[in-house]
């Protein structure tokens, strides 16, 4: 059973605070966002990420990080290719992860979400590792939050986001969170 500290901060998982969060806005947090990055794309490790999300990127160590380094982008937690656990913002802040986005008519997806980033990408499967980090960190998330619903980037920037991308196993979230609601299976 996992351990809520002050402002949503969960116990066991890498702290590593980020500077790009706000307040979130009267309501309950009740959806998940599940994300996918990999920096530069389609490699992981290097730490990249965390540095991606603390606005410490190096634009000089790769052309695609030249492009990207300015933005102010944040999530929640995100779930290495090891499956280690990190946490950037605290669940009960407002975390800079789904851009313009909707889920089920109601826009402005940040206010109300949990954002959890994958390492990984479209094109490959994600690591058993990182399930086996994600179902513990789903469970605990919705002890805490009157979760509702688990989406993708996807699923809430259709057209602008393609992640977590064909390889994620909504099937498996489906069969552990049939009461949640969730994007159709294709």
């Amino acid at each position: 059973m996992s351990r809520w500290l002050a402002d949503g901060w969960l116990s066991g998982a890498e702290r590593r605070p980020s500077p790009n969060f706000g307040p979130r806005p009267p309501g309950a947090i009740s959806l998940i966002v599940i994300h996918s990055i990999s920096l530069p794309p389609g490699h992981f490790g290097g730490g990249w990420v965390e540095d991606f999300f603390n606005n410490r990127l190096d634009p000089t160590r790769h052309p695609y990080f030249a492009e990207i380094a300015r933005l102010q982008v944040s999530a929640h937690f995100y779930i290495r290719r090891d499956g280690s656990l990190v946490q950037f913002v605290g669940g009960d802040q407002r975390a800079w992860h789904a851009g313009q986005s909707s889920w089920r008519g109601r826009g402005d997806c940040n206010d109300f979400s949990i954002g959890i980033e994958l390492e990984g990408s479209d094109e490959q499967p994600f690591a058993a590792a990182q399930y086996a980090a994600l179902w513990p960190l789903l469970d605990a998330l919705c002890q805490r939050y009157p979760i509702t619903a688990v989406a993708g980037h996807s699923d809430i920037a259709p057209g602008r986001k393609s992640d977590p991308g064909p390889h994620f196993a909504w099937v498996a979230v489906r069969a552990r969170y049939p009461a949640l609601d969730l994007p159709p299976l294709d």
